[in-house]
């Protein structure tokens, strides 16, 4: 008798297009209420709760209660890693000019892809990381190097409690907008977080999309001079 192979199981739950934007609508790494998600989805509230069971059931998803409200994420950040790389999967057809739209040249420019920085801005911080020697490439990650543990260590990043965390440590996470690969991981996640934490960069109230500050800007410049963002 044969046996589902597991990746068809994940393959039917997000094929359907009312799961594939709820899983889309997380992936700036913020919960979300199930009425929220509905409205991402298109669908009813009674169809979304019917999606949201089945994506929690297979671990996809987590739901969390606070007050009257349960909020629904992404389970964990291996979650987002495995399907963010799918889009580059899709063929994207050029856009008229006349036609583009604000919101999708936004994000190709600097967004979140869960919890690390993406588009333009990842790319460029990327590129920077590895023309300044800090980081080197080793097959699907990345590799530190030990001038690129000083430099870590100036931005306050504990390396060795990064690399303790459960997840990938540098991952080579291939942008969907820019196709070429920009620091994820555990490591990508706490680049990003100090650079919010220094407010180098600004998340929008609601979505993916990401500001670089004027002090982000020239922290940026004068931290790695290879930056062109």
């Amino acid at each position: 008798m044969d046996v589902e192979p597991s990746f068809a199981i994940i393959g039917a739950l997000i094929g359907v297009p009312a799961r594939a934007n709820i899983l889309s609508a997380l992936m700036d790494g913020r919960a979300q209420t199930a009425t929220e998600l509905a409205y991402c989805a298109g669908v009813s509230p009674q169809t979304a709760s019917s999606h949201l069971a089945k994506l929690t059931d297979a671990k996809l998803l987590v739901a969390e209660r606070h007050g009257r409200h349960r909020y629904y994420r992404l389970a964990s950040p291996a979650v987002a890693e495995a399907i963010e790389p799918l889009t580059n999967l899709v063929a994207h057809r050029p856009v008229p000019a006349r036609r583009k739209s604000k919101a999708l040249e936004e994000l190709r420019s600097a967004r979140m892809c869960y919890d690390h920085l993406a588009g333009g801005l990842g790319v460029a911080l990327t590129d920077a990381l590895l023309a300044q020697g800090h980081l080197v490439p080793a097959g699907r990650n990345f590799r530190v190097t030990a001038e690129g543990g000083r430099f870590l260590a100036q931005l306050e990043i504990d390396l060795e409690a990064v690399r303790r965390q459960r997840r990938v440590f540098a991952r080579q996470c291939l942008d969907w907008s820019e196709r070429r690969p920009h620091l994820g991981g555990a490591l990508g996640a706490a680049f990003a977080a100090r650079c919010l934490a220094r407010e180098w960069i600004r998340r929008a109230p609601e979505g993916r999309k990401v500001v670089v500050t004027p002090a982000g800007r020239a922290a940026f410049a004068k931290l790695l001079p290879g930056f062109a963002g």
